[in-house]
């Protein structure tokens, strides 16, 4: 299974989310799927853009105010700001739901294979013996992102926006984006890479504050940025 590739018009897959069967003896430990709503806001700002709306229609109103406009004037400002912002976040949402849909992550005993893009898909497919660390990053409650870094080359950022790292542009870290109960999805993946390359990688893929489990190394229960 190659490193990174797409395909306009790919064949059916074999295994859900994945190019290719799997070699014998290797098996999916869990797949998931990114969170929509987590895309939409760590991924495409939705945030930011909201506050620019704001932003935008409080000076326009402010600067009407400073000039004697008429209330029909404002109610047009508010009006077009409203309307504006409001497609501009449909937009980010649906955008947000058609690449969640296209996007299926997966764990295997051997390697991490992320499946994604709405128009051509893409896959990166990341052994464990090519990974050198893996970080876990929460995002709210019961959402989270893993970054993993590999050695040798990588995919360009582009290639793997928006699940690459963000601002990593010259050695670019594939992320699974948005995943939810982030800590379980940590457990399995630290669980893996120890049975399966215990000393290349570097772990923080903590969860809550609590005792290890037995089958997991103490090394990859590092704190979590």
């Amino acid at each position: 299974m190659r490193l990174f590739h797409d395909e306009e018009d790919g064949p059916v897959e074999p295994i859900h989310g994945l190019p290719e069967r799997l070699p014998e003896g290797e098996k999916v430990l869990w797949q998931g799927r990114p969170s929509a709503m987590a895309l939409a806001f760590n991924a495409f700002r939705l945030r930011w853009v909201i506050g620019y709306f704001v932003v935008l229609t409080v000076f326009r109103l402010a600067n009407l105010s400073s000039t004697a406009g008429t209330p029909d004037q404002m109610t047009g400002v508010l009006t077009s700001s409203l309307a504006f912002g409001i497609v501009s976040v449909l937009l980010i949402l649906g955008l947000s739901y058609a690449m969640s849909r296209a996007a299926v992550f997966t764990i295997t005993s051997e390697r991490v294979v992320m499946r994604f893009g709405a128009a051509i898909r893409k896959y990166v497919n990341v052994p464990y013996s090519k990974m050198v660390s893996a970080q876990l990053k929460r995002k709210g409650l019961r959402v989270g992102d893993i970054s993993m870094q590999l050695e040798g080359n990588c995919p360009a950022y582009l290639q793997l926006w928006p699940f690459v790292r963000p601002f990593k542009y010259s050695k670019p870290h594939p992320m699974m984006r948005g995943i939810k109960d982030p800590e379980e999805v940590a457990q399995i993946l630290a669980r893996a890479v120890f049975e399966h390359a215990p000393d290349n990688v570097r772990m923080d893929l903590s969860t809550k504050p609590t005792a290890p489990s037995a089958e997991m190394p103490k090394d990859a229960s590092i704190p979590a940025t």
